[in-house]
């Protein structure tokens, strides 16, 4: 059996959207892949291989408990065990005949991205275990499992997650202006969980919960990229303010000609990139500032 999830990308909201805020979701081409294998026996060998193919994780799991007999990263192997649980805490059946497997996943995307490596893993085993993926998800973490929606679609999403339940439906969303925008890997990865776990600290009122959905629907609307821009500027000021930290324009890139706004936990991963220059220009620019991944916005994700 061989399956695929998506990768995902949050455009709009990334801190209030735990909060009730809508938000911009969009998957991305690139993604993570598991295959499995039956044979005799009643074990799990577990082999992930990253974007090169090269293996960064392996463990041997005794399904009758899901001890961990062998593995290469002790801390991976009991966040896998945990996620194990989840699945089979939907769906008990899963994994409770006298089997052996072996199962490898491979990554699409260099696990540094932050594109979802855990989330399209939940996706992927949710589906082999016909167990839902958002039950496994909060099961484990405390997000709003936007990217568990991006696992499986096949464009931009509108998401809005309230505590309780979950809506999120498909939006038209290219807008003409798509040949302005780009994605840059800022070098480092961020801790989501933490980032997430210091934000959930913080009073967030309902005005500002109102706000940063109309940021989203604003972003959606936007017919140029001038009005992109505007919005842009106008988001990140205001989640800097709900989140007490400096904007990417700030902190590293003051001296940009565009706009750049953080997706995800602030700081690192991903972010966004505006620009009327030439590419060539653009990309020269960002090579000065240390950043060596830069590629079109268009050729990332599904619209």
């Amino acid at each position: 059996m061989k399956l695929f999830a998506h990768g995902k990308l949050l455009l709009t909201a990334e801190y209030l959207v735990v909060k009730g805020a809508k938000a911009l979701a969009i998957p991305t081409r690139v993604g993570q892949h598991l295959e499995v294998k039956e044979s005799t026996g009643s074990e799990l060998n577990w082999k992930s291989l990253d974007h090169e193919g090269k293996e960064w994780f392996s463990a041997k799991f005794d399904l009758l408990g899901f001890d961990c007999m062998k593995t290469s990263d002790e801390e991976i192997a009991e966040r896998l065990r945990k996620i194990l649980r989840a699945v089979c805490n939907d769906n008990s059946d899963f994994l409770s005949k006298w089997k052996k497997y072996k199962v490898t996943t491979r990554l699409d995307f260099p696990r540094e991205w932050g594109l979802g490596t855990s989330s399209t893993l939940i996706y992927l085993l949710s589906t082999w275990a016909e167990a839902n993926p958002f039950l496994v998800y909060f099961d484990v973490f405390d997000g709003s499992a936007y990217d568990i929606a991006c696992a499986d679609a096949d464009g931009p999403l509108l998401y809005e997650f309230n505590g309780e339940s979950i809506h999120f439906e498909s939006v038209d969303w290219a807008p003409k202006y798509l040949d302005n925008l780009y994605l840059i890997f800022l070098g480092q990865k961020q801790d989501s969980a933490l980032s997430l776990r210091d934000f959930l600290k913080k009073k967030i009122r309902k005005a500002d919960i109102c706000e940063a959905t109309t940021l989203t629907e604003n972003f959606i609307s936007a017919h140029d990229i001038e009005t992109c821009d505007e919005i842009i500027n106008e988001h990140e000021q205001k989640m800097s303010e709900w989140i007490g930290q400096s904007s990417l324009m700030c902190e590293r890139f003051s001296d940009y000609w565009g706009k750049i706004k953080s997706l995800g936990a602030w700081g690192g991963d991903m972010a966004l990139v505006t620009s009327r220059r030439d590419p060539e220009e653009t990309k020269n620019y960002f090579k000065d500032k240390g950043i060596t991944y830069m590629t079109p916005f268009k050729d990332m994700v599904l619209l």
